[in-house]
């Protein structure tokens, strides 16, 4: 008797020990914030507004579904593209799992994603991802040339991660992702290391989740290369020193820091193999302010998908708000299962951004 009512408490210790272990890690974030944020100039006094980061492109969210859902992925995401969101999702997939994501992106840019993962044994997972976002060739404009010099450049990021998560218990996912990221432009380029971690709670009320990231804790990133060296006369009014060569340097930056916090509810509705998600996710960045993402799908009979979000809810200068999406799941012969997704996101003056993904699940 005295053993039933101790395996009794257990769940309810752990779920204070999770609670107790999240305020602190958000303590510990909060220092690491007042760290980073030393030295830089902001825009705005007092907030985080108009802090200059590094790879931007970290910020693009990854995957149809989570961009169709207004980035509220925290709490959710349990497939390739969870080492973005939350690296301890992939701690849930039983089988091997990838994802194809490709986004026609704002002004002429592409980007791309690639993620697959492995399980080990029952209780933990392994993954790799990269992301790539860029243009093509453009030309080499200088004063006096404006048609072009004849020469092209092109500019490319890259992330290229390991991740791996483990299920501490039935309830209770732990996740990190190491990634080396590099930025390009021409002849010159800048490259650091990041760290991303996560971890997902199924708490007892049936349907309800939470999960924590912590997201780009790294090294400052700041150009270097062949376009930067020039040669420059430093005594223009007298003869004899001519052609000085030198070479400019650039300010180093901190990657784009995020905090994510979310919860989800999911529960059956309407026809037998149908149910309702809803999600929030609050964010708090290192280069904004903070701000709330919102979300919702149905899934209709374990094949249709209608989804809907709303993205930085109470951000004072937001440019994207309203997102539409739906997916569609094909099973094959064998036991492989293909789903395809689209998602609709509105940027308001910088256009629409239609982003397509590909999973393959065994």
């Amino acid at each position: 008797m005295h053993e039933r009512s101790a395996r009794s408490r257990q769940p309810d210790i752990f779920r204070w020990r999770f609670l107790v272990f999240s305020l602190l890690l958000l303590v510990t974030f909060e220092n690491l914030y007042a760290q980073k944020d030393e030295g830089f100039g902001n825009v705005s006094a007092g907030t985080n507004v108009g802090t200059t980061t590094a790879a931007a492109f970290l910020e693009i969210g990854v995957g149809a579904r989570a961009q169709a859902m207004g980035g509220a992925f925290v709490s959710l995401a349990q497939d390739a593209t969870a080492m973005y969101w939350n690296p301890a999702g992939i701690g849930k997939i039983s089988g091997f799992e990838a994802n194809f994501t490709h986004v026609n992106w704002l002004v002429d840019t592409n980007f791309d994603y690639v993620g697959i993962v492995v399980p080990i044994g029952g209780a933990a997972a392994v993954g790799v991802n990269v992301t790539v976002f860029g243009t093509g060739e453009q030309p080499v404009r200088v004063v006096g040339q404006e048609e072009g010099t004849g020469e092209f450049y092109s500019s490319q990021d890259l992330a290229a991660g390991v991740s791996f998560a483990m299920n501490l218990t039935h309830r209770f996912s732990f996740g990190l992702n190491v990634k080396y990221i590099e930025q390009r432009i021409w002849n010159s380029s800048a490259n650091g290391f990041g760290i991303d971690v996560g971890g997902l709670y199924e708490t007892q009320f049936d349907g309800l989740q939470m999960g924590f990231s912590i997201s780009n804790f790294g090294s400052d990133m700041g150009l270097s290369g062949r376009d930067l060296r020039n040669v420059l006369d430093p005594d223009i009014l007298n003869e004899g020193v001519d052609n000085i060569p030198v070479s400019y340097e650039t300010d180093s930056y901190t990657l784009p820091l995020l905090f994510r916090f979310g919860l989800s509810y999911q529960r059956p509705l309407l026809l037998e193999g149908s149910n309702l998600t809803i999600a929030v996710d609050l964010l708090h960045p290192n280069n904004d302010e903070e701000s709330i993402n919102l979300g919702a799908e149905y899934l209709m009979v374990d094949t249709f998908t209608l989804r809907v979000g709303y993205r930085s809810l109470f951000l004072s200068d937001r440019i994207s708000s309203l997102s539409l999406g739906g997916g569609l799941f094909l099973p094959t012969s064998s036991d492989m299962t293909i789903s395809i997704d689209y998602a609709y996101v509105d940027w308001g003056i910088l256009n629409t951004v239609h982003n397509f993904s590909v999973g393959l699940k065994l």
